[in-house]
C-alpha cells in the first residue's frame, strides 16, 4: 500500500512534525520523471509526496490534447501501478491551483476520486493546493472554505497558500508582487487558522521572501522566523493542538541552514521543482554532446540507434533527477524514515 491512503497519510504528516522533518515534494510531469521520485525516494528510504501542477497534467496529456486534469489522472494511476513496487510510503497532491482554473483542475480531480470511492477503488489523490493568494483575505478564504469541505468529504487534505510566493512557475508570474505579499504575519496565520479549523484538514503554504525558481546567493531573503512567530501567534490564541502544518514553496536553491530551520517551525512538506528538473536534464545535455555523431545523421551517415534511442538518455535523466531527490530527504531530514511496515 505504498500510496498512503487518509489515515497513513495524516500519519505521514503527524509523524514528520512531531520529529522535525519534512517530506520531499516534487512535481513530475511524465512517466519518467515520476519513476524518477519513487527510485529517489526509495533509494533514500523516504517517503514523499509525488505532485502534478496544472502545466504538468496539460503536458502529461499530450499537445494535441492539453487536459490538465485528464493528464493528472493519468500520472496519479501510473504512480498508482509503479509505488506497490516500493518499499516506502507516498501521497499524491496537486500543485498551484488558481481559482480560474478550479473548474479544469481541482473540481474534476474531486469528482474523479468519488467515481473511484464508488466503486471500491481508493482516493485518486491525497491533497490539493488552491493558490488563492491573487486575492483579497477575505475571498480567498471564502473560496477554500468551500473546498475544504468537498475535500474533507471525500478524504481529501487541502493545501491553501496566503501571501505569495515570488518567481515565476507555470507560467504564472509574481516577479513584481509587493514587497509586504512576501511575507505572511501572525495575523494571517490566525485568521487562517480560525477560518478552516473544524471543516478539515488543511496545510497552510504560508510565504517567508521564498521564490520559485533558482537565485543567484543574495538575491533571495529569505525570513523563516516569520512562520515561527505566525505558530506561536496560533498557539497562544488556541493551544498547541493548532500547531500548523506548513508547506515550504520555492525550495529550490535555498540554503541547507535555511531549510533545516523551517524544519523547527512546523514545515512538513517542501516543494522542489527547479532543481530537480535541472538534475533531469543535466545528463541528457552531456549525453548529446558526447554523442553527437551518433544522435545526429550528419553527412548521409546514419547514426548510432543506440544513443539517439530515447531511453538510453532517459534513463540517465530519471537517475540523476533520482539522485538529487536523495540530497533533498538528506537535507529535510526524511532520509531512512520511512513509516512503510516491514
Amino acid at each position: 500500500m505504498p500510496v498512503a491512503d487518509f489515515q497513513t497519510y495524516c500519519k505521514m504528516l503527524d509523524v514528520a512534525k512531531e520529529q522535525h522533518y519534512a517530506y520531499p515534494a516534487i512535481n513530475v510531469s511524465s512517466i519518467a520523471t515520476a519513476n524518477a521520485v519513487l527510485k529517489g525516494l526509495a533509494d533514500a528510504g523516504s517517503d514523499g509526496i509525488i505532485q502534478v501542477s496544472t502545466g504538468g497534467g496539460e503536458f502529461a496529456s499530450g499537445t494535441s490534447v492539453k487536459d490538465m486534469a485528464l493528464g493528472a489522472i493519468s500520472l496519479a494511476q501510473h504512480v498508482h501501478l509503479m509505488a506497490d513496487k516500493y518499499n516506502i510510503m507516498v501521497g499524491l497532491h496537486t500543485d498551484h491551483c488558481q481559482p480560474g482554473k478550479l473548474d479544469q483542475f481541482v473540481r474534476p480531480l474531486i469528482e474523479e476520486t468519488k467515481r473511484r470511492r464508488v466503486n471500491g477503488l481508493p482516493n485518486l489523490f491525497n491533497s490539493h493546493m488552491f493558490d488563492g493568494s491573487e486575492l483579497p483575505m477575505e475571498e480567498n478564504m471564502q473560496l477554500a472554505q468551500s473546498l475544504i469541505e468537498e475535500c474533507a468529504a471525500v478524504d481529501i487534505i487541502l493545501e491553501v497558500e496566503v501571501g505569495v510566493v515570488g518567481g515565476e512557475e507555470d507560467g504564472v508570474s509574481h516577479e513584481d508582487a509587493p514587497a509586504d505579499k512576501l511575507y505572511t504575519t501572525p495575523e494571517d496565520m490566525v485568521y487562517v487558522y480560525e477560518q478552516l479549523n473544524q471543516k478539515g484538514r488543511f496545510m497552510l503554504a504560508a510565504t517567508f521572501g521564498n521564490v520559485h525558481g533558482v537565485y543567484k546567493p543574495g538575491n533571495v531573503k529569505l525570513t523563516p522566523v516569520i512562520l515561527e512567530r505566525g505558530q506561536a501567534a496560533v498557539v497562544a490564541k488556541y493551544g498547541d493542538q493548532a500547531k500548523m502544518d506548513l508547506v515550504f514553496h520555492g525550495g529550490s536553491g535555498s540554503s541547507l541552514a535555511e531549510i533545516r530551520e523551517t524544519l523547527d517551525y512546523g514545515v512538513i512538506k517542501m516543494n522542489i521543482d527547479t532543481d530537480t528538473q535541472y538534475a533531469f536534464t543535466r545528463p541528457l545535455v552531456e549525453h548529446f554532446f558526447k554523442n553527437y555523431d551518433g544522435v545526429l545523421k550528419i553527412e548521409g551517415e546514419v547514426g548510432n540507434k543506440k544513443v539517439y534511442d530515447p531511453r538510453a538518455y532517459s534513463k540517465k535523466g530519471e537517475a540523476g533527477m533520482a539522485a538529487r531527490i536523495g540530497i533533498a530527504a538528506e537535507d529535510l531530514r526524511s532520509a531512512g524514515k520511512s513509516i512503510f511496515p516491514g
